[in-house]
C-alpha cells in the first residue's frame, strides 16, 4: 500500500503542475497524511486526507488514499464512500470501480458489487478480477437469507424511564435495538441493549461535549461535538474519526439519505454534508 500511496503523491504533484493548481493548504494536509501513514498513524493520516478534501473538494488523490487507508483498517463502508468520490470525478478509473465492487462485497452488498463490476470494460486490466468478484457475489446471493438490517426495532415498546444517566443529551438507535446516549459531561457514548444492559460504547479524546447523535443506513453514528466544533463519525465496531471540521458550535443532527444536516448555533446556519 505504501508504494501505491507514494506513487499517487508523485502523480498528484505532476498533475497540479500541468492541470489544476491545488491550494497550498490542501497540499500540506495531503503530504501530512502521507507522513502519518509512513509512521503507522493511520487515523491521523485519514484526518489529514479528509482535511485536504475539505479545502479542495476535487482532490482525487486524497480521496483515493483515504479510501486505501480505510480499506487497510477494514473500515469498508467508509472506504467505499471515499472511492465513490473518486468515481464521481473520474468515472473511467476502473481500478476505483473494482475497489467499489470489492468494498460492497466486504459489507455484504453483493447486488451492488455486481452492478459496479458491470461498469468495467473487457479492455481494462481489472476486468478479470472484477469477473471473479462478481462470481463470488453471485454465489453469496444464493446463501440462505440473513436477517435484514431494517427489521422492526427491538427497543422496548412500553413507557418507562432509563435512570441514572450522566448528563444525557443526544440519543439514537441501531437496527438491532441498541440505544445510544451521549453523555455531555463524561465525553462518552453509552450503549443500552434491549435487555437494559449498559456499557460505555466509546470514550475517546475525539468526543468532546457531545450534544446530538444520528445514525446512517449502515450503522455509523454521528456525534456533534459542541466543545470541539466538529462532528465525529463512529463505525459500528466503535472506531471514531473526525468527519466534519470547523463547525461553529454544532448542535442538532439529522441524516436523510446520503446527506447529514448539522445545525450550527455559533453561525446560525444549517450545514449539509454528503456522507
Amino acid at each position: 500500500m505504501l508504494k501505491r500511496i507514494t506513487a499517487i503523491l508523485m502523480l498528484s504533484l505532476c498533475l497540479s503542475a500541468n492541470a489544476v493548481e491545488i491550494p497550498t493548504d490542501a497540499k500540506l494536509d495531503y503530504n501530512q497524511g502521507i507522513d502519518f501513514y509512513k509512521l503507522g498513524m493511520y487515523e491521523r493520516a485519514i484526518q489529514s486526507f479528509r482535511s485536504a478534501v475539505t479545502t479542495y473538494p476535487d482532490y482525487i488523490d486524497a480521496y483515493y488514499n483515504m479510501g486505501t487507508v480505510l480499506e487497510y483498517l477494514k473500515q469498508y463502508a467508509e472506504a467505499l464512500n471515499a472511492y465513490k468520490q473518486v468515481y464521481v470525478r473520474n468515472p473511467n478509473d476502473y481500478e476505483v470501480i473494482y475497489k467499489m465492487a470489492l468494498m460492497s462485497s466486504k459489507i455484504e452488498d453483493y447486488e451492488k458489487a455486481q452492478e459496479y463490476v458491470k461498469l468495467i470494460p473487457q479492455s481494462s486490466p481489472f476486468y478479470q478480477r472484477g469477473k471473479e468478484l462478481a462470481e463470488s457475489a453471485k454465489l453469496a446471493l444464493n446463501l440462505p437469507p440473513q436477517k435484514p438490517l431494517n427489521t422492526p426495532s427491538k427497543i422496548a415498546q412500553y413507557s418507562g424511564v432509563y435512570e441514572s444517566l450522566n448528563s444525557p443529551t443526544g440519543v439514537t438507535a441501531d437496527s438491532k435495538g441498541n440505544l445510544y446516549v451521549a453523555s455531555f459531561s463524561d465525553n462518552s457514548i453509552i450503549k443500552i441493549t434491549p435487555d437494559n444492559k449498559r456499557q460505555i460504547f466509546i470514550k475517546s479524546e475525539l468526543i468532546n461535549g457531545p450534544i446530538s447523535l444520528a445514525t446512517d443506513g449502515i450503522g455509523n453514528i454521528y456525534v456533534s461535538n459542541y466543545n470541539a466544533n466538529n462532528v465525529v463519525r463512529i463505525t459500528p465496531q466503535g472506531t471514531a474519526s473526525v468527519f466534519v471540521t470547523k463547525v461553529d458550535k454544532p448542535y442538532g443532527l439529522h441524516v436523510e439519505g446520503n446527506m447529514l444536516f448539522i445545525t450550527c448555533q455559533g453561525s446560525n446556519t444549517v450545514l449539509r454534508q454528503r456522507l
